[in-house]
Parts: C-alpha cells; structure tokens; sequence
C-alpha cells in the first residue's frame, strides 16, 4: 500500500515594522525595548541637504530649495529603501526638535511615504517606557517644525553664499560669514577693544584684624560717621588712618543678625548645562554635548542592559515632569529625610524667546545615582552624569538656610565691619555645592563692648579690565540676547575658531588679526547682521514659524530683499583688503630668500617671499630652552596643531619622534628617571613626572 504524503503548511514569514533614527548606538537601544517585531536602523544623520557646490536655492522661486542625496550616503539610502518595502509599516523616530523633525521628512521622501501619514514617533527619553508609549501614539510629520527648520537653513544658505564670496574676493580664499557667527565674532572683538581701552583706576582698601578676648576676627573698613566711603589713593587712607587712637580700643556700636536662604538652581537647559560643564569640569561645548548625546543614546549599565541615561539634550526649557518630581521627591524623602525634599519646587519663569517644546535635562531615572553608573561610565561621562544627577535632585529640595552677622565697630567716628556666616541647615547643598564655602564664624559679640584693633593694613589695588569671553560667558550672552537656540551654539562656537577668526588663550577669546579685518567689513557692509536686536527678532519669527503664526516664504523674503541690495553695494564699493606679509627676519633654507610670516588656516606660518617659485614653508615654533629628553642632541620647541593647541616635540623632527602635550622642564624624576613635565591641574601648575606619579609643587 502507498504512503500517503502529508501535507505541510508553510508558514508565512511575519513581515516586521521598520524603525528609523539617526545613530546606530540610539538605534541599538531602541531595538532591545521594542522587541522582535521590529528592526531599528540608522540614516546617521542627514540623508539630504543643500549642495556645497551652488547656493541650491531659487530666489526667484519663492525661495524653493533643491535637495540632493548627500555623498557618500548612496549605500545607507539603498538599505533604508530596500528594508521600507519588505516592512510591514515604517516609523521615523528622529530627534524631537526641527532637526529631527526636518530628518524624519526627508527620510519620508527618499522612501516614498506620505507625510500626512501616521509614520512620526517622538520621545523626550530613550527609556523602556517612554519609547513603548511614543508608539501608542504615532504622529503625522509636523511641517511647521519642518518649516521652521527650512527657513533657519536657506536664511544660513543665503547669508553664508552671499557674503562668503565677497570674502574670497576682498580679503583671503577659504573665509566664511554666517548670522549667529558674525554676532559672536562682533562681540569678542567689542570686548577685545574695551580692554584696550580700558585705563585702571586706583583704589585702596584697609582691612584690619580684631581681638575679642582671646579670638581675633578681621574686619574692613566701612567709612566715616556712618557714611560708606571710597578710598581713592594713598592721601584719603592716611587722613583715615591719622584719626584712629592706637592704645583706644574700638566699640561695637551695632550688631545685626539675619536668616538666609539660598535656593537651589533650576534644573539644567542646553545653555546653563554648556556654561556649568566649562566653569566646572573645563569641558569645551562641542565636548559637553558629544558626552550628553551618548547619555541621551543609551549606555550599557550591566544587568540593566543598554539605557538612555538622561533626557534630550536641547532644550530651552526647565520644566519637568510630574512623574519625575515624585520619583525625585520620594528619593530625597528616603535618602536624606523629608525636611530635605521641597513641598512646592522652585519653578522658572521661561526665558523670552524660548520654545518650551521639551522637558529641562535631567536623568531619566533619579534612581540611578553616579556612584552606582561608575564602573559603566567613561570619566568623562561620569563628571557630566554627576552634574546633571546632582542638579536636578537639588532643584527638589529645600533651600540651604544661613546664619548671618554684621557687626558695626567705631573709634572716633571711623567705622569697620565685620560680618559671619554659619550654616544653619545644608538643604540642597547636600548633594549640589554650587562653591565651596567655609562658615565664617564670629565670636560671641554684644552691642557696647570693646574690642582691640591688632592689625590694620591698608593695601592698594587697581580695577581690572572686563574679562575676555569663556566659552560659558559667550554662550551666556548670546543667550540673554536671544541670538541663537540650544542646537547653535556648539557648532557657531566651532566655526570662528575652524576659521581661525578667534583663538583659545587661556580658556578665553582673543580675536585674530584676521578676525578683526572680516569683523571690520561685515560691520560696514551688513549692519542688520550685526544688529543684535534684528537677529533676535529674526529667531522669534522663525519660533513663529514653528508655531504656525508665520509663513516661512514671507520672513525670509522681508530679509532677503534689503540684504541682496546690500550685497550688491558691498561688490561695488568694497576695496580689497591685502593682509600684508611681516618680515620674518631669518631666510629660506632652500634658496636664501627671506622669509615672511603669512596668514594661513590654521594661524601664522614662515613661507618663501619667492612664492610661488620657491614653495618652501615652515610652522613658527620656539625655543623653550630644554634639551629634548629621548635624542639628547635637539632643543624642545613649542609648536601648535591643525586645532592651534599648543605642543612641545623636537627640533631634529623628523629625525627623533619625540612629542609631548605637557611642557618639559629639563629635569628627570627622581624616582623614575624618566622626563618631568609642567602640567595643568585644578590646585595650578605642577611638575609630574611623565612615567610615575611622582609630583612636585612649582617653585615661584
């Protein structure tokens, strides 16, 4: 008898959903929440954009831009497009802001969807649960975010393409002009020549030390008949000086004692987290959010798996989440007490200008505190973590609570005052010390008792000049003048220093010579982009783009028109600028022609006056008088990189390979051997030895 066949069903493979993000380390995240029902991929980045090659916008158009797929994204584009058709349904899961928003429609595009579509999923934190809710509700791409983001795009591309050429033309090839850029550079160089300007005025201040007893406590002069008193010079200390009896002892003729609170800060936006990241761990900005998008991506914590860490890293925002307040109000309640955890938080009032769309940063589990991340995190990851962390949980507690004290001392109707503090309850500080204070605790002291005058020294001073822009001060200011938002200021940082227009000294901006020439040009041809009110009505209006209240076509048309008259002026009228060439003083090692000192990208370097028959060129280094410690022949010269930080490495280069990013001092460790260097730390300068630990005081 034949067998009968059975027959087998053949099952049908389950088609999956199709997951679209930026960064693969976002998509590796996202991946594990969601399950095996979908497949998350990465465009990294961008998939189109405006051609480097052409301005890529029809003026005469109503401003349409012409997009092109960005090289060397051909590969990734053809794998996004042959996934979306074997999906079962494709989500854009891009970054919630324009950005993002802008990355999503293009995507939406390349492959083929339709916007108006329910494709758009959004999240302020890459957490289990936040992922999971954000694809309960998929969304239709917002192109009012688009738009916004479009208008900011082509206004760049017209003013960067417009005036960009003209530099090429009238200065020096490779410069470049763009909005935000221009106020920043306008800014340091206002600061630059109010330090020049600047003439030090002479002050003196006498401060004195008290005895009470057996306790000395200091105190400083105040004035005279109870009248505050400035003392301008050496006369007016004197005349001060010459009423006071030496052998009278000085009575208290008032004490006043007060409460003080100190109120935590509010929790971090991109701006406050830029500037507290370089006061505090001397992080540059690009840096600050380099490590905070890696948080924001997600981190392998162990047993946890991968998690995002802290929530989206641009915002203008302070607001926060009910769910996080308790989470925050519980942790503080069971960590410190209850007298710890705020009742009502302190909240901020939003900065003008400013789009509220996200939650302020913060860490997407008040639970995961630093310590117990150490061992997964980077240093550097770890520093930022804490700040955050540690930010937050204070903006949910109570007020720090300070005892103080005034005491008012006379002789002869010359006053001196005194004044203490004493913490009274930590509060916030516990976990958040904004600096390191000390109690200044004076001794018990009644109104009508005598003390004794044991020092009195008056010592002169000078006003100083206003301080160059840091980094965070910059960021500060271009803040408080509404130019710019949270995504800008990184890369706006970035540009001035790329084209050598500013350089770092000693963590401030000093503007270059070259700086000064483009600054001087902008300033005469383009005032409006110098204007910072005119910039910051600009960003408003493209906020209200955003929000639907304005049409994209018609603000950059009431810009442009005025600005391409001024472009056409600035052709015609601009004279050329020579940057002349200093003589360098030594000659060229290859045909004998004197050197010169040239302005290049990356700062000044030597060349051959015979250019371009003599091509022979040389970086300006200098001699710091230490014979090199690997060859023992050449001498350490003090040279600088493509990113103009300074470097030490040898004369015989090529020759002996030595290079180091800490100064030698010329002498050897003696535990080790090895070279000893001069190296940067929070105490000041100190010498280190290159190889052990071995560390040394510097001896002034």
């Amino acid at each position: 008898m034949p067998k009968v066949q059975k027959k087998t069903k053949t099952r049908r493979k389950t088609k999956k959903n199709l997951v679209i993000v930026e960064s693969p380390s976002k998509a590796k995240t996202i991946e594990k929440y969601l399950g095996t029902r979908y497949k998350v991929m990465a465009s990294l980045g961008h998939i189109r954009d405006l051609p480097k090659s052409k301005m890529g916008v029809n003026v005469d158009a109503d401003y349409e831009p012409h997009y092109i797929s960005i090289r060397g994204k051909g590969d990734v584009i053809k794998e996004l497009r042959k996934e979306a058709k074997k999906a079962q349904r494709v989500y854009l899961a891009a970054d919630p802001d324009r950005e993002g928003e802008a990355i999503a429609w293009h995507l939406s595009y390349i492959l083929g969807l339709d916007p108006k579509d329910k494709n758009r999923v959004v999240f302020n934190e890459i957490t289990k649960d936040a992922v999971k809710n954000s694809f309960k509700n998929p969304r239709a791409i917002d192109m009012n975010l688009v738009d916004a983001q479009q208008a900011r795009r082509i206004l760049d591309r017209l003013v960067g393409y417009s005036i960009s050429p003209l530099l090429w033309s009238k200065i020096k090839k490779g410069l470049s002009a763009g909005r935000v850029q221009s106020i920043a550079l306008n800014l340091i160089i206002k600061r630059e020549k109010e330090i020049r300007a600047f003439k030090p005025q002479e002050y003196w201040t006498i401060d004195s030390q008290f005895q009470h007893g057996r306790t000395k406590f200091e105190a400083d002069f105040y004035g005279i008949n109870g009248k505050k008193l400035k003392l301008n010079n050496n006369e007016e200390v004197q005349q001060v000086v010459k009423r006071i009896e030496p052998k009278k002892p000085f009575t208290i003729t008032k004490i006043e004692k007060k409460e003080r609170k100190r109120f935590p800060a509010l929790p971090f936006t991109t701006s406050t987290m830029q500037q507290t990241a370089n006061n505090t761990l001397n992080f540059r900005t690009q840096k600050t959010m380099m490590i905070a998008q890696q948080l924001y991506e997600g981190i392998n914590i162990g047993k946890g798996g991968v998690a995002g860490l802290i929530t989206y890293m641009r915002t203008d925002s302070t607001r926060i989440s009910d769910i996080a307040k308790h989470e925050a109000a519980a942790f503080i309640t069971e960590t410190h007490g209850p007298e710890y955890a705020a009742v009502k938080p302190r909240k901020g009032k939003l900065a003008e200008g400013a789009q509220d769309a996200h939650e302020a940063i913060r860490p997407s589990s008040v639970n995961r505190t630093p310590e117990s991340l150490k061992d997964f995190l980077s240093r550097d990851q770890f520093k930022l973590y804490s700040l955050v962390w540690s930010r937050f949980v204070a903006s949910q507690m109570t007020p720090a609570i300070v005892d103080t004290m005034s005491v008012d001392i006379e002789q002869n109707k010359v006053m001196y005052r005194a004044r203490g503090s004493k913490m009274k309850f930590p509060g916030f500080t516990k976990v958040y010390a904004e600096s390191k204070r000390k109690d200044n605790i004076l001794p018990d002291l009644a109104t009508g008792e005598t003390v004794k005058l044991v020092q009195n020294q008056p010592n002169q001073h000078f006003t100083l000049p206003p301080a160059r822009y840091s980094e965070a001060a910059l960021i500060k200011t271009l803040e408080e003048n509404g130019v710019g938002r949270p995504s800008t200021y990184a890369p706006t940082l970035g540009t001035i220093q790329k084209r050598y227009y500013v350089k770092l000294t000693a963590r401030k901006f000093e503007p270059t010579e070259l700086g000064e020439i483009v600054n001087a040009m902008i300033e005469k041809c383009f005032p409006d982009i110098l204007n910072v009110d005119f910039t910051a009505q600009l960003e408003d209006q493209l906020d209200e783009i955003e929000e639907g209240k304005q049409e994209w076509v018609k603000v950059i048309d009431q810009f442009y028109h005025p600005f391409s008259k001024e472009v056409e002026e600035a052709n015609e009228q601009m004279a050329k600028v020579k940057i002349k060439d200093e003589p360098a003083g030594i000659n060229c090692d290859i045909c004998g022609a004197p050197l010169v000192i040239k302005m290049g990208r990356y700062g000044k370097f030597y060349a051959c006056s015979r250019f371009p028959d003599c091509r022979n060129t040389k970086p300006i280094t200098k001699e710091i008088g230490v014979e090199c410690p690997q060859c023992h022949k050449g001498q350490i010269l003090e040279r600088k990189s493509k990113k103009n930080r300074v470097f030490y490495g040898c004369s015989r280069y090529p020759e002996c390979d030595f290079v180091s990013w800490d100064k030698p001092v010329g002498r050897n460790c003696p535990k080790c051997q090895h070279y000893l260097v001069e190296k940067k730390l929070k105490k000041g300068l100190q010498v280190k030895c290159s190889h052990c630990d071995y560390t040394e005081a510097i001896q002034k």
